[in-house]
């Protein structure tokens, strides 16, 4: 078994990270970009200052529009900004994919950090992007440019930070606060139906390559593990909470496998594994508890995201629609 890293889109998102990160985070897409949550970014007020604010980003203050109407997001919150209805004129590619968000972005140019002339056509007045992002000094001089580092706060804490810098502080915390009861709720539920010392694993085929995913890198890990407390494999705990995700050879995925199993599956890869005895006789495989989903739109951790998540969730442990 090895660590390997793929390039993150991001990507929770990472990216994931979704991709998070990675294979996609967080969020989720390619594996790259991973860290543990150490609370807020920032408990500053904004200042307005005739239509614009004064926002404090990781790099320090930055000046960025009160009600912005034309933002680029080169990174894995394209899902965090639809879900505040602030207008989008430019995606990334992983954004653009996503099957979740294909009608909101039919009208949206997918861009990326190399992409400079084209960001300059749409005339953004913000550019949201990773810390990582290639050609920040010139991008930054296009648009008042914010940058985040994924997974240097916990998932919902991101949402809420996105938020004040988009002027929609108030109706995060609304959501986060309902999403939360939601599926702590749910996990109540699930614990009693499959039990508490059930494990669940988060496992994702991403180019030829397997992967089994930690607490906090999309694909609904963070409201399995950390809203609902479902229980890890020691497996997964040994070598994937810590980076975010590992990845695996097909001769060790029963060893990580749970009893039951969310398979993110992405179907324009091989996934010819399935057909092996080796899989097959997984206990989880087995017993039908492996619930598959369409990884393109399970890579990420913003809101519309989550609730597609939290509803597969209830759908297939509790059979609720």
């Amino acid at each position: 078994m090895k660590k390997i890293w793929i390039p993150f889109i991001l990507i929770f998102v990472l990216f994931l990270s979704a991709c998070g990160s990675q294979p996609s985070a967080g969020g989720g897409t390619s594996p790259t970009n991973s860290g543990k949550s150490t609370g807020n970014t920032s408990a500053f007020t904004p200042e307005t200052k005739g239509g614009m604010v004064t926002y404090q980003a990781e790099t320090g203050p930055i000046e960025v529009p009160a009600e912005p109407k034309r933002v680029v997001v080169l990174s894995s919150f394209t899902g965090n900004v639809l879900a505040l209805h602030v207008n989008l004129v430019g995606v990334d590619s992983w954004s653009k994919m996503n099957p979740r968000f294909q009608t909101e972005l039919k009208d949206v140019a997918e861009v990326s950090d190399e992409n400079i002339e084209k960001i300059i056509e749409l005339d953004p007045d913000l550019i949201i992007g990773l810390s990582n992002m290639k050609n920040y000094d010139k991008i930054s001089k296009i648009a008042p440019t914010v940058t985040y580092t994924y997974g240097k706060v916990d998932y919902l804490t991101q949402h809420i930070e996105i938020a004040k810098l988009l002027g929609k502080e108030q109706e995060a915390r609304a959501w986060v606060a309902d999403f939360k009861k939601r599926a702590q709720e749910a996990g109540k539920e699930i614990k009693a139906k499959i039990g508490e010392n059930a494990t669940v694993s988060v496992i994702e085929n991403f180019d030829k390559q397997l992967y089994v995913y930690g607490d906090n890198w999309g694909r609904g890990t963070e409201i399995l593990y950390q809203e609902m407390k479902l229980n890890m494999p020691d497996k997964v705990k040994e070598t994937a909470l810590k980076q975010g995700y590992y990845a695996l050879s097909l001769e060790v995925l029963p060893e990580f496998a749970g009893d039951y199993v969310i398979l993110s599956k992405n179907k324009d890869t091989d996934n010819s594994y399935q057909e092996t005895e080796m899989y097959k006789n997984i206990p989880a495989v087995k017993n039908n508890h492996v619930f598959e989903t369409d990884a393109k739109a399970f890579y990420f951790n913003d809101p519309i995201t989550l609730e597609l998540q939290l509803a597969f969730f209830k759908e297939h442990f509790l059979g609720k629609k």
